[in-house]
C-alpha cells in the first residue's frame, strides 16, 4: 500500500473502482483508462464475475497473457477488488484513509453487498480514520453505516446546483465537505454550515478545454464563512495559483490529526517507568543497562538494559545513592517529562 498523493489523506483504499457520473473534468477516469489495457480483450479473458447493475467483481488479480497485472481491466467501470479485502492486515494502522478515491462508493449501480464488505474490512481496523465522499449522498441515508469518531461521511459540493446535497448528509456522523473542482462562486446559506465538520477546497487540474480557473473572491468568500463557524479548512495545492502561498490554509479537525496506534507500537514507543510506574515516551526517558559476561579486551561486552526511569525519578534515584546523574547539564533546570496517555501517539 503507497502513500496517498491526495494531500489530505495518508492513504487510498480502492477496494472498489469504476464510476457513472461521467464528469468531465474526472481525473480517475483518465487515469484508469491510461492503465486498463484492451478492455474488450480483458473480457474475452473470462476472469471476472458479471454482478447485478452490470458490475465487475474480480477475486484476483487481473494479470494479462504476459503475466502482467492490469490495474483496471475494465476501464473505469465499476470493479470489485474482492482480492484487496485484506490490505488492512498489513498496516500498523493510525493513518486516514480515503475510501474509493477511483470510485464513487455510494453510486446507485453500487451492490449493497460491497459496501457491507467494506464497511466490515474497516470496522474491524478501529485504529484508523475512514472518509467516504460520494456526489449522491442520498444513498447514506438508505445505508446502514458504521458509526463513532473514525468514520467521515462527505459530499462534493462544485457548484449551487449541487447545495441541495447537504441536506442528505447522514445525521449524528462527522461530516465533511469537498469543494472540487470549485467551478463557481458558491451561495452558501448559515444553515448550510450546520454540522460540517471540516471543508477541502481545490482547483480544476487538467487540461480540459473548458477548465475553470476559480477566482479569489470566491475562495475567500468559503474561507470568512468557514472561520465564522468555526470549521477547518484544508486548500489543495492547485489553490496556490488562486490564493497564494501566503493564505493557503492546510488545516485539519484535531480528530485527524490525534490518531491512536497499535498495542504493538505502543509497547516500542512508550515504557513504564520502574520507580513510579507511569507510562512515558521512551526517547523521553533514561534507560539504565549493565554489561553482562567475562571482560575481553578484544571484544565489547553485551549489554542487557535493565530497566527505564522517567527524568524526575532518575534524578532522585541518583541522589538517593549519591550518583551524580547530569542530566541538569544537558536538560537545564526543567528535567520533567510530559506523561503521554497509552492511546495516543
Amino acid at each position: 500500500m503507497n502513500r496517498s498523493k491526495i494531500e489530505w489523506c495518508d492513504h487510498t483504499l480502492n477496494i472498489v473502482t469504476g464510476c457513472r457520473h461521467d464528469c468531465p473534468y474526472c481525473y480517475a477516469r483518465t487515469m484508469a483508462r491510461r492503465f486498463s489495457g484492451d478492455v474488450r480483450r480483458n473480457l474475452q479473458m473470462g476472469k471476472h464475475v458479471l454482478v447485478e447493475n452490470g458490475c465487475y467483481e474480480l477475486n484476483e488479480p487481473f494479470m494479462n497473457e504476459n503475466g502482467k497485472q492490469i490495474v483496471y481491466p475494465f476501464g473505469f467501470e465499476p470493479t470489485f477488488h474482492k482480492y484487496r479485502l485484506n490490505i488492512l492486515d498489513k498496516h500498523k494502522g493510525g493513518k486516514n484513509f480515503f475510501v474509493g478515491a477511483m470510485a464513487d462508493l455510494f453510486g446507485d449501480w453500487i451492490p449493497d453487498a460491497w459496501l457491507t464488505d467494506i464497511f466490515d474490512v474497516c470496522t474491524q481496523h478501529k485504529l484508523n480514520n475512514y472518509l467516504f465522499l460520494t456526489k449522491n449522498p442520498g444513498r447514506y441515508l438508505e445505508t446502514t453505516l458504521p458509526a463513532g469518531p473514525h468514520f467521515w461521511y462527505g459530499t462534493t459540493i462544485t457548484r449551487n446546483a449541487d447545495l441541495q446535497r447537504l441536506e442528505q448528509l447522514p445525521r449524528w456522523r462527522k461530516h465533511f465537505l469537498s469543494i472540487e473542482p470549485l467551478l463557481e462562486n458558491i451561495f452558501f446559506a448559515p444553515e448550510d454550515w450546520k454540522d460540517i465538520h471540516w471543508i477541502i477546497i481545490g482547483a480544476e487540474t487538467g487540461n480540459r478545454k473548458e477548465k475553470v480557473a476559480p477566482k479569489f473572491d470566491w475562495v475567500k468568500t468559503i474561507v470568512l464563512n468557514a472561520d465564522t463557524n468555526g470549521i477547518p479548512v484544508f486548500m489543495k495545492d492547485s489553490m496556490i495559483p488562486v490564493v497564494g502561498e501566503k493564505n493557503m490554509r492546510r488545516d485539519f479537525p484535531p480528530e485527524l490529526t490525534d490518531k491512536e496506534t497499535s498495542e504493538k507500537r505502543q509497547q516500542k514507543k512508550y515504557a513504564e517507568c520502574a520507580e513510579c510506574k507511569k507510562r512515558y515516551k521512551r526517547s523521553e526517558m533514561v534507560t539504565l543497562s549493565a554489561r553482562v559476561g567475562r571482560y575481553d579486551p578484544n571484544s565489547p561486552l553485551p549489554t542487557k538494559v535493565l530497566c527505564a526511569m522517567c527524568r524526575p525519578c532518575y534524578v532522585d534515584w541518583c541522589t538517593q545513592r549519591g550518583i551524580e546523574s547530569h542530566l541538569s547539564d544537558i536538560y537545564g533546570e526543567n528535567i520533567a517529562n510530559e506523561e503521554v496517555p497509552d492511546e495516543k501517539a
